[in-house]
């Protein structure tokens, strides 16, 4: 797949590309500095982040307070006639007293849905990629001191081994940590409730274009979605990758992955079958083009494609205020 194949079609609120017959809009929550470097990517040295200076910057890192630079955003993807919407960010009101950065968030996530042409009643399948709090609390709304799904219409995609690590029936507890039991109680619980939620383990078919694949180790039950589409191929690949120094160095794991071995081993997997089949590999938190091919090298390394070809500058943005950066 050739980087100008994909066809740019872009509003003054929303950015849009289309790989085969699936239309792909960027919605972003929040983008900027959030945290230092080597804080979000500990096993990455300082020489992969300097010897990269020249287009890490400004999308992807700021030299001068050696910040890591990302967004929290969604993917809506438009695939035989239904809207899929691949994680939903941080979400309104959360009680997230050990993540300065969410606690009590604000922003107009449902006016940047509605601003790229996404009704509530309009989302057909929510994907979370994995359960974290900024890839699920979108899931609902507050209603009358509670909370309830955001799309009512909607079935969304939990992965079961996520499901049960961080939810009640975890011997350990409720997903070991105070903010992992709110997330689940505030944006996985009420969907249970409701009825609108499917859990899934190994792979589950959306439809002919997408398909959920199990890619464990930053949580146990993260995942990915491949989208395949005529000769277009696309992953969106959630954490399993924070910051393209990743891909430089794909044994550097995030400060956030559970499982540090299972990590290195699903990023290797699916960074080798992006390169192979040229897939646009599409992160969580890319900041900038947000998507890029890969390229295997002879010695086994990886090296960065073409990015995906459209800007931040008229991505449909929910942003209300800076975030703090993330503790190192």
């Amino acid at each position: 797949m050739k980087n100008e194949s994909r066809q740019s079609t872009s509003t003054s609120t929303s950015t849009s590309f289309v790989l085969g017959d699936v239309e792909v809009t960027r919605v972003v929550e929040w983008q900027g500095a959030f945290a230092p470097a080597r804080g979000l990517v500990p096993e990455s040295g300082a020489e992969v982040w300097k010897g990269n200076e020249d287009w890490l910057a400004p999308d992807h890192w700021e030299p001068d307070g050696d910040s890591a630079v990302g967004v929290v955003q969604t993917w809506v993807l438009r695939s035989r006639g239904r809207t899929v919407l691949v994680d939903t960010g941080v979400g309104n009101g959360r009680e997230r007293p050990g993540m300065a950065h969410f606690h009590h968030w604000r922003g107009d996530f449902p006016g940047a849905l509605a601003r790229a042409g996404v009704r509530p009643e309009d989302v057909d399948v929510v994907v979370n990629t994995h359960v974290h709090a900024d890839h699920v609390g979108g899931n609902t709304v507050g209603v009358d001191g509670g909370w309830q799904p955001a799309f009512p219409n909607a079935q969304y995609l939990v992965p079961a081994a996520d499901d049960f690590h961080f939810g009640p029936d975890n011997a350990y507890g409720n997903g070991h940590q105070e903010d992992d039991r709110l997330i689940y109680q505030d944006s996985v619980a009420p969907v249970h409730r409701a009825g609108q939620s499917v859990l899934w383990d190994g792979t589950h078919r959306i439809d002919e274009h997408l398909t959920l694949e199990s890619a464990p180790g930053h949580t146990p039950g993260s995942s990915v979605l491949r989208l395949v589409s005529g000769s277009d191929r696309a992953v969106f690949v959630g954490d399993l990758v924070h910051s393209p120094v990743q891909i430089l160095a794909p044994a550097a794991n995030s400060c956030f992955c559970l499982d540090p071995e299972q990590a290195v081993a699903s990023r290797r997997r699916i960074l080798e079958r992006a390169a192979e089949e040229r897939e646009l590999v599409v992160p969580g938190h890319f900041g900038g083009a947000g998507a890029v091919e890969v390229r295997q090298e002879r010695d086994g390394g990886f090296t960065l494609g073409p990015w995906a070809a459209y800007g931040t500058e008229r991505v449909a943005s929910a942003v209300a205020a800076p975030v703090p950066p993330l503790a190192p």
